[in-house]
């Protein structure tokens, strides 16, 4: 295999990874407060919008970005109004989250379908040497850098201990003065914020033009990635670079001489989330997953 084939294949293999690691990490804070939020799969597809339609409006990147973290952490304060304040089903609000997602970016979207963004700079743009930089950029590495930081803050940090306490137990947490439904609105506005960001990251980086429903399930790929990391953001590096390492399979089979069917490429990365997802629920069922138990309080409503 020639360097330049290998430099291809990381690249695009954390290419691929990097939405899923942002999702996935914002999803996980959101999870160790205790709330589940389904609506992934809409807060990124919200903010693939809305960072492309800025980036075609204003040309700026970094605007873009901030107008899909800004989108996320609306829309997931609309989900955290509906089920922290409400007390509404957080399984039906996070659904009907993404189905509002996946909706309101199509009409929107509309307007902007055969548009593109442009190429995104890498590091190589900015002088770097190398073959490796001519595929890698700064969200890449601002992903793996909030891999590190999201674990320094839940395990060193007060803030992440006060994350933790009410994600265990609830009426523990405001028993001894903690805001229960401040941080929870803060650990979703989070989430969303990073979701919105790797939907960006899909319209402007990984394919910079905008297609209706673009976020193709990664949602729902970055949900089953919080469980295969047992809420452990360490994890959910390994877990991403698994998953993207099947999309770059998809696209990478011909050259390697592989004869199977695209659709059945197409399939693979949901197979394996299902398939993880079974091994896990039955290591749990069998007592070996001890390490894998979800917060105490996830999905419970807090009526403190």
């Amino acid at each position: 295999m020639s360097s330049d084939l290998l430099a291809g294949i990381l690249t695009g293999l954390l290419v691929a990874a990097t939405p899923l690691i942002l999702a996935a990490l914002g999803e996980l804070v959101a999870e160790k407060s205790g709330v589940l939020n389904l609506g992934v799969e809409g807060m990124m597809v919200v903010g693939a919008y809305a960072g492309f339609a800025t980036k075609i409006a204003t040309g700026s990147y970094w605007l873009a970005f901030f107008a899909a973290i800004l989108a996320g952490a609306i829309m997931s304060q609309l989900f955290g109004f509906l089920t922290q304040v409400l007390l509404s089903n957080q399984v039906a609000s996070g659904l009907a989250l993404t189905l509002f997602g996946l909706g309101l970016s199509a009409l929107f979207g509309a307007r902007s379908t055969g548009q593109t963004a442009g190429a995104f700079p890498r590091l190589d743009s900015y002088g770097l040497p190398g073959r490796f930089a001519a595929g890698i950029d700064v969200v890449m590495l601002l992903a793996i850098f909030a891999v590190v930081a999201v674990h320094y803050f839940i395990e060193r940090t007060r803030g992440g201990l006060i994350l933790r306490a009410v994600g265990e137990n609830h009426d523990a947490a405001h028993a001894i003065g903690y805001p229960v439904v401040r941080v929870r609105l803060l650990a979703l506005a989070f989430g969303g914020a990073m979701a919105g960001l790797g939907g960006a990251y899909l319209s402007l980086v990984q394919t910079p033009f905008w297609v209706e429903r673009m976020t193709a399930g990664r949602g729902w790929i970055a949900l089953a990635l919080v469980v295969f990391a047992a809420w452990r953001p360490v994890r959910v590096l390994a877990g991403a670079m698994l998953f993207g390492g099947i999309t770059i399979l998809q696209l990478h089979s011909q050259g390697f001489g592989l004869k199977i069917d695209a659709q059945i490429l197409s399939m693979l990365p949901y197979l394996a989330t299902i398939v993880v997802l079974v091994l896990i629920s039955r290591q749990s069922m069998a007592g070996t997953g001890a390490a894998l138990r979800a917060p105490q309080c996830l999905g419970k409503p807090f009526t403190g």
